[in-house]
């Protein structure tokens, strides 16, 4: 009788915990400079209605645009930040802009830095998932040092990665 009860304690814990994994509303990267940079800041990710809404803040960068993706491995472990690999491209498309038909899952266009180094972003995407085939989780933020020309395969030319964090689940 003991073994039984056990035996659905355990499905049960499964079953919860397939729950929780299934029910992922919020998740949050925390950006960390690679080296011979000082950028840092913060990118959640929102489950809504109609997509998942993207919210960045970052200081520390030069004036301007800088491409602003997410890589196929959650790995920042390399000091130029290469070890996220490259875009995340689940459904093998062509680089293009945040709002083109035919762009790579993790395509978000640029960060736009102001005088002071600055940047802040937010957009709903419908290209990404927080579970499922298309879940960003446990994939990589990475900022860049040039801007995303948006065209160029398959990086958008964006130059060197000047910050980089791994994605996880966040408390709703």
């Amino acid at each position: 009788m003991k073994a039984g009860i056990l035996v659905a304690v355990a499905m049960m814990s499964v079953a919860v915990v397939g729950a929780r994994a299934d029910s992922v509303t919020k998740a949050v990267a925390v950006l960390s400079s690679t080296k011979g940079n000082d950028v840092s800041g913060v990118v959640t990710f929102t489950k809504i209605d109609g997509g998942v809404k993207i919210v960045a803040d970052a200081t520390g960068l030069t004036p301007g645009s800088h491409g602003f993706h997410i890589h196929e491995f959650g790995d920042c472990s390399a000091t130029d930040g290469a070890s996220a690999g490259g875009h995340l491209n689940p459904h093998h498309m062509q680089h293009g802009g945040p709002d083109a038909e035919m762009r790579h899952a993790g395509d978000f266009g640029n960060l736009e830095a102001d005088a002071t180094g600055k940047a802040h972003y937010e957009r709903v995407d419908t290209a990404i998932s927080l579970e499922g085939a298309d879940s960003i989780i446990g994939h990589a933020v990475i900022v860049h040092a040039k801007a995303d020309d948006l065209k160029t395969q398959p990086t958008g030319n964006a130059g060197a990665r000047v910050a980089c964090g791994v994605i996880g689940v966040a408390k709703p």
